[in-house]
């Protein structure tokens, strides 16, 4: 049976964070890069939206069709190239924004990204109804998934380094001895 989980943060208000709000508009402005609102999404919860899903219905005593079965589901969405991606919100108004019926759930960004991955999608649309959008998509939605799955897996920080092409991963072994694989983390990431 699913568990419904507990927050992350039980006194949320549903707000946006300052810090979030200010990269997003700075990158908007050209003021500040992907790399600017990446890390300041890492240090925040998002809000992932999820909506009821009519499983079964039936004909009621007054000849009127009514829900029977429903479930809940996480929507994507589909582009016109038929790429998928998983949506995530700054806020309760920019998800009430996109569509008023959908709950929120907290995550983390990593968390998002590996629900991403685990859906198959390609790509992670944050506030996708304003009122700044912001994609996160290829080797940085490899990477946030691979740092969620690193924190059950130590092995997933090798995947990491090959995932990311310019990411720096270094390891302190036992005794201090420090084991890096040098790559630059935010290459390739500019303004789209």
């Amino acid at each position: 049976m699913p568990v419904i989980p507990q927050p992350m943060r039980p006194d949320d208000d549903g707000g946006a964070d300052e810090a979030v709000a200010s990269a997003l508009t700075g990158f908007q402005a050209g003021t500040a890069t992907a790399a600017d609102v990446l890390a300041a999404l890492a240090e925040t919860r998002l809000l992932v939206p999820v909506v009821a899903l009519l499983t079964e219905s039936e004909v009621g005593e007054h000849g009127l069709r009514q829900e029977k079965e429903s479930e809940m589901a996480l929507p994507k969405l589909v582009g016109r190239d038929g790429r998928e991606a998983v949506l995530a919100f700054t806020g309760v108004d920019p998800m009430k924004k996109w569509r008023p019926d959908a709950r929120p759930v907290q995550a983390t960004a990593p968390q998002v990204c590996q629900a991403a991955r685990h859906e198959e999608a390609a790509a992670v649309v944050v506030d996708v109804a304003g009122p700044i959008p912001f994609v996160i998509e290829g080797g940085m939605l490899r990477a946030l998934s691979l740092v969620e799955e690193a924190r059950r897996d130590p092995a997933a920080l090798d995947r990491l380094a090959h995932a990311v092409p310019g990411a720096t991963v270094a390891r302190i072994e036992a005794g201090g001895t420090v084991e890096r694989s040098k790559r630059r983390w935010w290459g390739g990431w500019g303004r789209r």
